[in-house]
């Protein structure tokens, strides 16, 4: 190998939570009587208020009172902090217990899609972060086991198990992923989601090439139902997350 090939090899990242590097600080003392929890609970913070493109070390020390120094006491890089932040949201979720007595699968699937469904819609910055990194924190560890063990009691064969999850979650991951992009969109222009809903479709009815378009789909929006965003939403992705159900079911049938 190269020492160019050594180098990239060398410095490739890995994750804050492999080589000892999800240390709560380098030793010592803690500067400014600061922790790593509180550093990642005011990232999470700034990350919903402002959002990942404007986030910088700079801007954290700033809100923490402190200089960037200190901050780097607690992580090496700002993807370490990003990572963790990544992490703490995923704390978020109230995991079920699979191996509980009279529990159905169907009710726990449908409950841990629509708690990640949550999570990726109230912290929009979540879904680009998502893939950027390993994704073995122990609060998202501990997510994927479970859902693990609920699609396994489903009775779907073993060597179709990720398939299955991924059906699924890549769903919720889109469905998030777009309520999330709404949300930001509605508050940076100063508007509850249903008045930058109505704004949007008016917007779009006037112009030629979209109004032909709208216009078709009218019939269906209108049978859809709903009088606000959130009732068109919640409709969409409760039925939606049925059909997925009922696919694992019929695809369980037919072994």
């Amino acid at each position: 190998m190269s020492t160019s090939g050594r180098r990239a090899t060398k410095s490739a990242r890995t994750s804050v939570w492999l080589e000892g590097r999800a240390r709560r600080g380098r030793g010592g003392g803690q500067p400014s009587g600061l922790d790593r929890e509180r550093i990642t609970e005011v990232t999470v913070r700034l990350l919903d208020a402002e959002g990942l493109d404007s986030f910088s070390m700079r801007r954290l020390a700033a809100e923490l009172n402190v200089t960037a120094m200190s901050v780097y006491w607690y992580v090496d890089t700002k993807d370490d902090l990003l990572e963790l932040a990544l992490d703490a949201v995923f704390g978020e979720l109230k995991l079920p217990d699979p191996e509980a007595a009279g529990q159905d699968w169907r009710d726990q699937l449908r409950d841990l899609a629509t708690q990640y469904r949550r999570v990726l819609a109230r912290h929009s910055w979540v879904s680009p972060l998502m893939g950027r990194f390993l994704g073995i924190g122990p609060n998202n560890l501990a997510f994927s086991r479970v859902v693990q063990q609920v699609v396994r009691r489903t009775g779907i064969p073993a060597h179709r198990i990720t398939s299955a999850i991924a059906a699924v979650f890549q769903f919720v991951y889109g469905y998030g992923t777009l309520e999330g992009h709404f949300n930001t969109r509605s508050a940076a222009l100063g508007m509850t989601r249903d008045e930058y809903f109505r704004h949007a479709m008016a917007v779009a009815t006037e112009a030629p090439t979209t109004a032909e378009v709208l216009q078709e789909s009218r019939a269906i929006m209108e049978a859809r139902g709903g009088d606000t965003v959130t009732e068109m939403m919640e409709r969409d992705f409760a039925y939606a997350l049925d059909l997925l159900v009922a696919g694992i079911e019929a695809m369980v049938e037919r072994g």
